[in-house]
This record gives structure tokens, sequence and C-alpha cells, in this order.
């Protein structure tokens, strides 16, 4: 996503004034969203100073949130996660992608299974909302179960709030890039070796706390939802159901970007 951008970090007045003409926009503002990808990475000191901003200026707010990259949970201390979920960030979105070291050394995610799981969390415990990402298919057959068991492993550890599950799209621009980063040759999953994945993820994930799971993003082979525990049995049926009639399946044109 942030291939045409470098970090960089944006000046107090430059975000001040930024806030101050959105909530004259938008002044029943109730969620806003902390951007671009890092912003996590700012100094404790300057994302309160934000937050309190941004708390005076929408007095309907109920929700501030940002994604999280495990490195910079873990670069923060438990009295800063606190703090800042104290000053009204509350819910942060953490990928996951796969639970499999080797798969996550080959797509650079910068991150080890156990630092996922220690980032999340010490998020948790410091009272955030947790929403984390998992993709599909990013094993290729090879690593196809490994992927799921040990990503099964990682989300049953977390037990985040919510839990999406993507499905890997290779576009041109990254196909290149990916394939010399895997190293080995790739195989692409079809749609019923996607819903054995999913399947097998559903079935391996034993939560402590109840996850609201979903697949409905675009790039998913059918939109399938429901809580866990609880609804797993259900969600498993449709699965199975599904790769009996693979004519409900969507077409690819939809599932494009």
């Amino acid at each position: 996503m942030y291939r045409s951008k470098e970090y960089s970090e944006r000046p107090w007045e430059e975000i001040k004034s930024e806030i101050d003409n959105v909530s004259k926009s938008y002044p029943q503002t109730e969620k806003i969203f902390l951007a671009d990808g890092d912003a996590l990475n700012l100094s404790t000191e300057k994302l309160v100073q934000i937050l309190d901003y941004i708390k005076e200026k929408f007095p309907n707010l109920k929700r501030i949130s940002c994604y999280a990259m495990p490195k910079n949970l873990l670069q923060k201390t438990s009295d800063d996660l606190t703090m800042l979920n104290n000053k009204g960030l509350n819910m942060l979105y953490v990928g996951i992608e796969t639970g499999n070291d080797v798969l996550l050394k080959k797509i650079t995610k910068g991150a080890t299974s156990k630092g996922i799981i220690d980032a999340c969390n010490r998020a948790k415990k410091s009272g955030f909302i947790i929403s984390c990402m998992i993709i599909l298919g990013v094993g290729g057959k090879k690593y196809s179960i490994d992927h799921m068991k040990e990503t099964a492993r990682v989300v049953s550890e977390v037990s985040p709030n919510f839990l999406a599950a993507l499905t890997l799209i290779l576009e041109d621009g990254v196909y290149d890039e990916f394939m010399e980063k895997f190293s080995e040759p790739f195989e692409t999953l079809d749609d019923s070796l996607i819903l054995d994945e999913l399947e097998l993820l559903l079935s391996s994930i034993n939560p402590t706390s109840t996850i609201v799971f979903r697949a409905n993003h675009a790039s998913n082979v059918y939109s399938i939802g429901g809580n866990l525990p609880e609804d797993k049995e259900k969600m498993i049926s449709l699965i199975r159901s599904l790769k009996e009639h693979p004519e409900l399946l969507k077409p690819k044109v939809l599932r494009r970007f």
C-alpha cells in the first residue's frame, strides 16, 4: 500500500490545522482513524497531544483507531499503551497475516509469531480492542497446512476481539517481488483449496474469549461470518457445502481490486 511513500512525521501545526478543518466540516463525527499505516510509531508524547486535541474538537467521539505493527506495540511500554488507551485510542488493527515463522520471513513481515502474540496480548492488557487480519493462500500449496495450523495457534493465543480472513491476490505490480522474496516455487491455491484452508483454520482455533470472525472481503471466495467458538460448526458446515456446490462461489472478476 505504501510503496510510493517514505515514513515521515507531520509537524504538529499541520496536524492541528487538519483537525480544525475537519471538525468544522464534520462536527458530529463519532469515529476517527489515525492514518497512515504507521501512526503508532510516533512518540507517546506526540500521540497524546493529538488524541487530546481530537477529543477537544469532536465532542461526540466514540472511537479512535489506527493500524499497529507488532514492533510498534513492543517498542511502547505497558504504561505508554495504557496511557494512550486512557486518552481515547481504543482500537488497533494488527496484521497477523500468518502464524508460520518461515512464511513471516518470506513475506518480510518484520515480526515472529511470538512477537505478534506478545504485542497483541500487551495491547489487550492495556485495554485495547484488537482487530486482526490473516491472509489465506499466502503459503501456496507447499505450506498450506502449516500456514493454517500455526495461524490458528497464534489466533487462539491472542483471541482478538475481531478476526478477518482475506485471500491472497497478487497484482501485476507486486507479483514479481513476491515470487523473488518467496525464493522457491509457489503454487497458487484455487478456490477449493482456499476453502480447505478456511475450514482448517476455523476448526483449529480454540479461543479463550469470543472472536467476531469475518471472511467477507472482496478478495474472499464467499462471504462467511460468525462468532468463535459459538458458530464454528455452522461456518464449517457452510464451507463444506460450498465445496460440494462450487457454482455458488463468486466469479473471480468480482474478487479483483
